[in-house]
């Protein structure tokens, strides 16, 4: 399948380029259910075959609390791909919708998200962590640095947590995010749809809306920007 091919020549290259990937890492995928996660989890189950070091793979799914959450498609994918699957069940939804009432959510629940995942990878023995940021997340994370903080800033490619002793990856940072999007169809990725209330309306959604609607003018601008930030080595890049 020529995405998987796609998916799995970004993946090696983003690995190789920052050296993400060592000799006998164990790697935890964070894994929302979402479409980028799966697809990393995917790619990276999948290059244990031919990649040049060994490395072990697990998968961590944070439970948020939200009712209903159902996530057996995707421990029956990780049960496919031969990784072992945990769900770490927590109360963040509880705590930022209804005792802190957070007007503006997202960060404190991805702050919380963060935290869980870090604690289940350390008990699960990994000490790199995974995580499915991709191109288009490059450029959305400069506009929200530069509009809502006032500062030329985006995510590392590797970033090593003298805290926790954990280095976070993020093996997607070649891949748009519709290439991601036409893999997770043709692959028929068990994609589970969001629950939050806040999807959709974040801060982050403003800054997908504003590159969409600027690209009708300046048609690659995402890629300019992402251009920019590696030509400048911009937070690691």
């Amino acid at each position: 399948m020529a995405e998987m091919k796609k998916l799995l020549g970004a993946v090696r290259r983003a690995c190789e380029t920052y050296g993400m990937i060592g000799e006998g890492d164990r790697i935890a995928v964070g894994v929302s259910g979402g479409k980028d996660s799966l697809a990393l989890l995917v790619a990276l189950a999948e290059m244990r075959r031919f990649y040049p070091v060994s490395y072990e793979l697990s998968a961590i799914t944070v439970d948020l609390g939200f009712p209903g959450a159902d996530f057996s498609p995707v421990a029956e994918l990780c049960r496919g791909l031969g990784v072992p699957y945990t769900v770490e069940r927590t109360g963040i939804a509880r705590i930022v919708f209804d005792e802190r009432k957070e007007e503006n959510p997202c960060s404190l629940c991805a702050k919380m998200r963060r935290g869980a995942v870090h604690g289940a990878a350390k008990r699960l023995g990994c000490g790199k962590v995974a995580f499915a940021h991709h191109f288009d997340d490059v450029a959305e994370t400069f506009l929200l640095n530069l509009f809502y903080e006032g500062r030329l800033g985006v995510f590392q490619p590797v970033t090593r947590l003298d805290r926790t002793g954990i280095t976070l990856i993020r093996p997607l940072i070649f891949l748009e995010e519709r290439e991601i999007r036409s893999f997770a169809k043709r692959a028929a990725l068990p994609v589970l749809p969001s629950a939050c209330p806040a999807d959709k309306n974040s801060e982050r959604e403003e800054m997908k809306k504003l590159l969409r609607e600027l690209e009708r003018r300046w048609p690659e601008l995402r890629r300019r920007i992402f251009t920019a930030i590696r030509k400048n080595h911009l937070d690691g890049f």
